[in-house]
C-alpha cells in the first residue's frame, strides 16, 4: 500500500511478530505477504494475505511490481496499491512457531507486530535487502527519484 503525502510518497511495510525479530529494525521489514496454493490467483492470494497481516482491506487500482526471490529462496510477486490505513488499528493473524529452535516447544505470536507508513528513503533502510528491488521498481513506476536520484 502507498499514499501521497504532500509532495512525498509513503510506502506501509509491516514488521514480523516473534523474539527473533523482536530487536531486529533496520532490514527487517517487509511488505505485507505470504504463500498461497497453486490453484489460487497470486493477486487474490496478495490481496488475502494483506488483509491476513493487517486487517486492512486491499482494494483500489493493483499495479503489478513483478517477481522477485528473496535469499531464503521463497518466492514473491507484489503488487502496488494506493490507499490509507491507520497503523494503531492494524490486526495481524497468529501463527505459531518452536521457540527457542529446535526446542520442541510451541508458542503463538502475531504474523506481524506492527506496521508503519515510511517515506522512500526510510523504507529503503527498513525493508528486507532482497525485497528492495520491488520498492525500486515501485519508484521508477511511480516516477519517484530512483536510489541513484535521491537517498
Amino acid at each position: 500500500m502507498y499514499r501521497r503525502r504532500e509532495a512525498e510518497l509513503e510506502v506501509f511495510l509491516v514488521h514480523p511478530g516473534g523474539p527473533f525479530w523482536a530487536k531486529k529494525d533496520d532490514g527487517a521489514w517487509s511488505i505485507p505477504k505470504g504463500e498461497y496454493e497453486e490453484e489460487e490467483e497470486a493477486l487474490d492470494a496478495a490481496r488475502r494475505e494483506f488483509h491476513e497481516e493487517t486487517g486492512f482491506t486491499a482494494e483500489g487500482v493493483f499495479h503489478d511490481l513483478g517477481t522477485i526471490k528473496q535469499l531464503n529462496g521463497k518466492i514473491v510477486t507484489a503488487w502496488a496499491f494506493e490507499g490509507n490505513c491507520d497503523p494503531a488499528h492494524m490486526k495481524s493473524n497468529l501463527c505459531q512457531i518452536e521457540w527457542p529452535p529446535r526446542s520442541k516447544h510451541l508458542i503463538e505470536i502475531p504474523e506481524v507486530d506492527r506496521g508503519s507508513w515510511f517515506s522512500i528513503a526510510e523504507a529503503r533502510q527498513r525493508i528486507l535487502k532482497s525485497q528492495q528491488p520491488l520498492l525500486e521498481f515501485f519508484c521508477r513506476e511511480a516516477g519517484f527519484a530512483t536510489r541513484t536520484d535521491r537517498s
